[in-house]
């Protein structure tokens, strides 16, 4: 079939075939040593992805309780998780399974560490203890008291062929501890604030600590001295050691080479990279524009060189130490409501998503790798695309619109999506957005403030794109009484349509901006407009459950699709403009058939409102993202399914003729078992009637035919259980009674009381036979009898 003729072919079935969802809600983020696994925290449960692709391997199921910290051994072998149930739970990597849960502390454990050897666990508490745990064997070997509040920084470190412990608390002290002796051998004080991070330098000798007193302290913790105080001038939440690497050395100099350097992260969002010895900056990555994120912790992730800074708005950005320090990828940990989608590039192959926050995020659909863009410094409500899936436009709460020139192919991060302009002069939030559909000539947006503004693109620069550069608007127009909630331009770029929370849609002249006409009749705000394709109509969503289609030439309401038990947010056509799909309030996606006003499919996988839609180029996906922070990828398996059921069919008579074959040949095994495998129990009852019928002289056989008594005591368990479940409807009927009998006689003589008991429905059916055996039954103290046994082993098992 063509692909114009699938296209045509009326939708009617779909399948959820992919889901971008959350998979980090904030707290502990570990990145494995062989950089294969990412770990995460969603609410009480944890997640374990695949970092190359996203991947989704496990969800342990956490105990209904926040997790609090967590750490992997060093051979990834295991988890250790600990939650405010005060347990400390050991999971297996591979099975994904819990082995171990016992509880550790009297208060929640804050952090952890585990030893380079995969042995030990040191857990620091709330209640201001540490304690040491074999992880294998679940047992403390240590309980190390001394700091005065809660422990807020632990270290394993191994000197000399001894381990210690280095721990840092809100008392503001730095402890060390010996694990031979079970002691504190030093208490290191200078730090005025609560102590966030602790590492110690290659050579074993020097500990650093880094603390929300925007210092680092640089101790020779042997000697039990402060050798230095580096002002970082931020609050810190994590400082650590990088590696020395000659291969590093040769791109930032030889500095790097020979010097010990740390990294730092806190409230300006910022990693920086220091050098021991002098306290220099030697480097610190370039800010994001507009971001306003902080950095709650930075995974060393030294296989790779990349440091992954953990943010407070639930990102992991990714920023490697080959490149100096450039973002390389950040996946999105926590979406929020997703409140709008649209297709990016020639061939579809990525989504772009406004998701309550000031950046857009651009997810490769197949890899789910995400790219986020900064320039809005508020959220971002709405978004449009151009037809070629190279420009986005996108509306914001702080009051702009901005251009995006999306160019996917090119390796370059800055330029493949660039800042293409911004438009400023709405005096409110700008709510819609639309582009023209022809060529890249002009947009619309409509705002907060009820007036709409046509923007002139004509003089964009799509090879050279420059955020500075500034649309000028053509007219201002006051568009409606109330929030205007959708615009959308019609497919020959003379008209738009505007919705607004006043009950109306308008239709609008794009060159003069003057109003056309006025669609009166929803009794509810108007969510959402789309034209059609192909005719002069336009089809509007509204708060009152309803979407409307409307014509163009004197504004009356053609038709009504009721069916949605909420707000219905977003509608658009499909099928040459045959049919529409719809996404409501009550977490459903419909497609409905305009001819018929019958809803063809519902599509329920949203646990919450549903506030976006897009649909791909070819039709082969929908998809839709709402309030849930799920984003649902919808198959069309129409064509599949109906080819699907014409194959059935075709198998059906193919199979119909082999069991007639089978009959007149009297091959009765293989009639037998394909009667019941084409579910045909008046097949099998005439089969059972005709070799009963003719029983040939002298034969003692049960059912008229040795072979068919020997069928009837081989047969599956599955079989057998179909079999009795037939003879027991057989059986209420005078007519067939005595063939229902016999064949029940011939598996009752083959079978033991244990056989039957194997099938779960046997109690059922032989109780449903019971009542109808004292008309022909010659053997019911047999059947009783089995019944009674069936019921006395079922309680035994219980």
């Amino acid at each position: 079939m063509s692909e114009e003729s699938q296209k045509l072919l009326l939708k009617t079935s779909f399948k959820s075939v992919k889901t971008i969802e959350s998979i980090y809600t904030g707290g502990k983020v570990i990145i494995t040593e062989d950089a294969k696994y990412l770990i995460t925290t969603l609410n009480e449960d944890i997640i374990v992805t695949e970092l190359d692709t996203g991947k989704q391997v496990h969800e342990l199921e956490g105990d209904t309780e926040i997790v609090t910290t967590m750490g992997v051994k060093p051979d990834g072998k295991h988890l250790v998780s600990a939650s405010r149930s005060l347990f400390l739970r050991i999971w297996d990597l591979t099975t994904g399974e819990s082995i171990r849960t016992f509880k550790a502390h009297e208060a929640p454990i804050i952090v952890m560490d585990i030893d380079a050897s995969s042995t030990l666990v040191a857990t620091g508490s709330a209640d201001a203890s540490i304690k040491v745990w074999d992880i294998d064997k679940g047992f403390c070997t240590h309980n190390l008291k001394g700091h005065g509040g809660v422990i807020s920084a632990i270290k394993f470190h191994k000197y000399n062929g001894k381990w210690y412990i280095a721990s840092g608390a809100d008392d503001c002290q730095v402890r060390i501890w010996d694990l031979q002796t079970r002691s504190c051998i030093a208490v290191l004080q200078s730090h005025v604030s609560v102590v966030r991070g602790l590492d110690f330098s290659a050579d074993g000798k020097f500990l650093i600590s880094g603390s929300r007193d925007k210092v680092v302290n640089v101790w020779d913790w042997q000697a039990k001295e402060l050798r230095a105080t580096y002002p970082i001038f931020e609050t810190l939440e994590t400082v650590g050691f990088l590696e020395k690497n000659v291969k590093l050395a040769g791109k930032f100099g030889k500095n790097w080479q020979d010097a010990d350097i740390f990294y730092t992260g806190g409230d300006s969002g910022l990693i920086k990279l220091w050098d021991l010895k002098s306290g220099k900056l030697i480097k610190a990555q370039e800010p994001e524009k507009n971001s306003k994120h902080t950095i709650s912790d930075i995974v060393y992730i030294q296989k790779t060189e990349t440091l992954a800074a953990i943010t407070n708005d639930q990102n992991i950005l990714m920023y490697s130490l080959e490149q100096k320090l450039e973002r390389t990828k950040q996946i999105v940990g926590y979406n929020d409501e997703v409140v709008d989608i649209a297709y990016l590039g020639d061939n579809d192959t990525h989504l772009a998503a406004a998701t309550n926050s000031a950046q857009l995020r651009v997810y490769n659909v197949e890899t789910q790798d995400c790219d986020l863009l900064y320039g809005h410094d508020d959220m971002i409500i709405s978004l449009d695309r151009s037809k070629d899936g190279t420009l986005v436009v996108t509306a914001s709460k702080d009051k702009t619109a901005r251009l995006w020139k999306i160019d996917l192919d090119n390796s370059d991060h800055q330029e493949r999506f660039k800042g293409a302009g911004v438009c400023i002069g709405h005096t409110e939030s700008v709510g819609a957005v639309a582009l023209s559909q022809k060529s890249i000539s002009f947009m619309i947006t409509g705002s907060q403030d009820r007036t709409i503004k046509y923007w002139n693109l004509r003089d964009l620069d799509m090879d050279d794109a420059d955020e500075e550069y500034r649309p000028k608007s053509l007219y201002t127009h006051q568009a409606h009484e109330k929030d205007i909630n959708t615009i959308c331009v019609a497919p020959n770029d003379k008209f738009f349509a505007t919705g607004s929370q006043d009950k109306t849609a308008k239709l609008w002249n794009v060159d003069s901006g003057e109003l056309v006409g006025t669609m009166k009749g929803h009794k509810r705000g108007v969510w959402c407009a789309q034209f059609s394709p192909v005719d002069q109509v336009l089809a509007t969503s509204s708060g009152d459950k309803t979407v409307k289609i409307w014509s163009l030439k004197d504004f009356t309401c053609l038709k009504t699709f009721e069916g949605h038990t909420n707000s219905v947010l977003r509608v658009d056509f499909l099928t040459a403009g045959m049919q529409l799909v719809s996404a409501g309030s009550d977490g459903l996606v419909k497609v409905w058939t305009i001819k018929t006003n019958e809803c063809a499919s519902t599509l329920d996988n949203h646990t919450q409102k549903v506030w976006a839609l897009a649909v791909r180029k070819d039709e082969k996906y929908i998809v839709s993202a709402g309030a849930d922070s799920v984003v649902n990828f919808w198959q069309d398996v129409t064509l599949q399914e109906q080819e699907d059921e014409l194959k059935e069919k075709e198998e059906l008579l193919i199979k119909e003729q082999e069991l007639q074959n089978f009959m007149r040949k009297k091959d009765y095994l293989n009639a037998i078992l394909l009667a019941l495998s084409l579910e045909q129990p008046f097949r099998l009852l005439g089969l059972f009637r005709q070799v009963f019928e003719a029983r040939p002289e002298g034969d003692d056989s049960i059912t008229g035919s040795g072979n068919v008594d020997k069928i009837l005591a081989e047969l599956s368990l599955e079989n057998l259980e179909k079999l009795l479940g037939y003879i027991r409807d057989w059986n209420t009927n005078a007519k067939h009674s005595d063939i229902a009998q016999t064949a029940l006689h011939a598996i009752l003589a083959s079978h033991t009381s244990e056989e039957l008991v194997e099938i779960p429905t046997a109690k059922e059916l032989i109780d449903g036979l019971l009542p109808y055996t004292d008309r022909h039954y010659q053997r019911i103290d047999d059947l009783i009898t089995q019944s009674f046994i069936i019921d006395y082993t079922l309680s035994a098992q219980k």
